[in-house]
């Protein structure tokens, strides 16, 4: 792998790639690489000057031998290893051709939720499993496992289980929130530049308002906030 840089981080793309049965795939690092034998998204580092989605297509292709339509932002975290600090950017795929196989002969398993949470993830791909229980579009119903409140609220809120997501009146308050929230719901419309920029700040699943759908993507976001 060969990768990019960002304030001193490696950077790199990860896939949580779904099949239609709803599992997700992981790959086995072989013996001979850093932590040999634990499980992760399969992805790898940017090459200098490639923009995360290109370098998503890219190494999929190369290792996993598949090709993926628009992927879908999930969220970028940041993870310190005794040797290095890791930028990873987060991106689900639903959509793809070919069969996937270990080009690089790494074991490949798909896993339902229940043994993905079993799985011995490397540390830095653990927090994807709670942002991949969040849906595309956001909405007032029966779903048990998150809610959304006022970013006020979210400072002296005590946490049940469950994700929690702080509603935001600005792009201001979208970025105080997003060290104490799961992920953020924009309240107002922004413009594409300034959801753009927002997007690339904070590391936590974001939905916007007033876009569609893919062009939140696009853009940077994780979904649609449709709240009402």
């Amino acid at each position: 792998m060969t990768g990019t840089q960002d304030a001193g981080s490696i950077h790199v793309v990860a896939a949580a790639l779904i099949d239609a049965r709803r599992r997700v795939l992981i790959a086995q690092r072989p013996a001979g690489k850093h932590l040999a034998g634990a499980w992760e998204f399969p992805g790898g580092k940017l090459e200098p000057g490639e923009a995360p989605a290109e370098g998503l297509e890219r190494e999929l292709r190369e290792e996993i031998g598949v090709t993926i339509g628009p992927p879908r932002p999930l969220l970028r975290l940041h993870h310190t290893y005794p040797d290095g600090e890791v930028l990873l950017d987060v991106w689900v795929v639903r959509r793809y051709r070919g069969r996937p196989r270990g080009l690089e002969g790494q074991t490949l398993r798909w896993c339902d939720r229940a043994a993905l949470a079993a799985a011995d993830l490397l540390p830095a791909d653990r927090p994807i499993l709670a942002a991949l229980r969040l849906p595309e579009r956001l909405r007032r119903d029966t779903t048990p496992h998150y809610r959304v409140v006022s970013a006020r609220e979210l400072k002296g809120l005590r946490r049940r289980s469950g994700l929690v997501g702080a509603a935001c009146r600005s792009a201001e308050e979208a970025q105080a929130a997003a060290a104490g929230a799961d992920f953020l719901a924009l309240d107002p419309v922004l413009a594409p530049g300034e959801l753009a920029a927002l997007c690339a700040r904070v590391a936590v699943p974001l939905f916007a308002r007033g876009v569609a759908l893919e062009r939140a993507w696009a853009l940077g976001a994780t979904g649609i906030n449709a709240l009402v």
